[in-house]
């Protein structure tokens, strides 16, 4: 009766807070836990949640590989807003801001924001300039209405929205001494996998563009922009490349109309939110070294409830992930994405085609 009760609570809360959106500043994120990880379900958005990002073969971390390249080629096309030291630049949905500060000086400020925005951090590597917050819980998302009002001063743990939310932060050296910070968003929300309605599943949710910009006009202030001119640069958003999948000989690639530079940042940051597991990159030969997970694991995840107690985790049968080399190349205007196996050989199997779909989708 108890355990029945528990999931009709969970069912009522569920459906008010469908009704409820992002409005302005209603954004009060309060971590789901404090150790515990909630465990996404491998698909092809989805990759194994490994926080070690330790590079087999000792391969050099990404930041010393982006210390000393080569100067970036100006780009006449980036729509910018420069405020002191910090500007936005953008395409499309996407955003990122350029600091003219080592990211030494900008990791412990970077820091601070997400802790004092209610997140913790799962992920915490200087070295390989990621951050990533532990899944959290927009409470401002919960009606406040009499039931809530009333018993909720008291109970209200037991108040859910069923989504939880994970920011990744990636810091990236230029040559010139500045830094690129990006901001990308994976969400879940929890599902009723049955007709009788007594069990849930985590599921992933779409990605928030929204809220990936609201965070980085936040940050913007964070770094010292006044808060009506972050609000002012971040509002644009100028019309992104056209992207499309297409085949060279045999290798399934994603071609892209416009320049390395904007292509690379923006394969990064699709990479960041549709969860692959970036290893290391070497912006010089336009290489991400990502983990994947194919499709069909065996993996069956228990419900809300059973993350709180902490039995989530990864199956025993679960497969192994796969190695791969996210590859950016220029063309000419144009730049192609393709996928090479764990050796750098050109891939043309059914997952390559699958994770070159996967990006195109989110760069569209």
């Amino acid at each position: 009766m108890k355990h029945a009760a528990r999931f009709g609570l969970l069912g009522l809360t569920i459906a008010l807070s469908a009704c409820s959106v992002l409005e302005g500043d209603k954004i009060d994120y309060k971590s789901a836990s404090k150790g515990q990880t909630l465990e996404v379900p491998p698909d092809l958005k989805q990759l194994s949640r490994d926080t070690r990002y330790a590079v087999p073969g000792g391969v050099v971390s990404a930041n010393a590989l982006e210390a000393g390249k080569a100067a970036q080629t100006p780009d006449s096309q980036a729509a910018a807003n420069r405020m002191g030291d910090v500007r936005i630049e953008r395409n499309g949905d996407q955003r990122w801001l350029v600091v003219q500060r080592p990211v030494e000086k900008l990791w412990d400020p970077v820091r601070d924001f997400w802790l004092e925005n209610g997140f913790t951090l799962s992920l915490d590597q200087i070295n390989l300039g990621i951050m990533e917050t532990d899944w959290a819980e927009n409470r401002a998302k919960i009606p406040q209405d009499f039931i809530r009002s009333t018993l909720g001063k008291v109970f209200d743990s037991l108040y859910s929205t069923g989504e939880r939310d994970k920011f990744r932060t990636r810091l990236e050296r230029r040559p010139d001494g500045s830094t690129e910070i990006f901001v990308s968003h994976r969400g879940m929300i929890e599902v009723y996998n049955s007709a009788a309605k007594d069990s849930t599943v985590w599921q992933p949710r779409p990605t928030d563009p929204e809220l990936e910009v609201e965070f980085l006009r936040r940050m913007m202030v964070k770094l010292g922009v006044p808060a009506e001119a972050a609000r002012a640069a971040a509002a644009s958003s100028p019309q992104a490349a056209s992207v499309r999948v297409a085949r060279q000989g045999n290798i399934p690639v994603v071609q892209i109309d416009e320049g390395f530079e904007r292509a690379w940042r923006r394969v990064g940051l699709t990479l960041d939110r549709t969860g692959f597991t970036v290893e290391d990159r070497d912006r010089s030969q336009g290489v991400y070294f990502v983990r994947y997970v194919a499709p069909g694991t065996d993996q069956k995840e228990p419900g809300f409830f059973g993350k709180v107690l902490g039995v989530f985790g990864s199956s025993k049968s679960a497969t192994p992930p796969l190695k791969y080399r996210i590859v950016v190349r220029s063309e000419g205007n144009a730049s192609v994405v393709s996928v090479l196996d764990a050796s750098g050989a050109p891939e043309n199997s059914e997952n390559a085609a699958r994770i070159v779909r996967v990006i195109a989708d989110d760069l569209k």
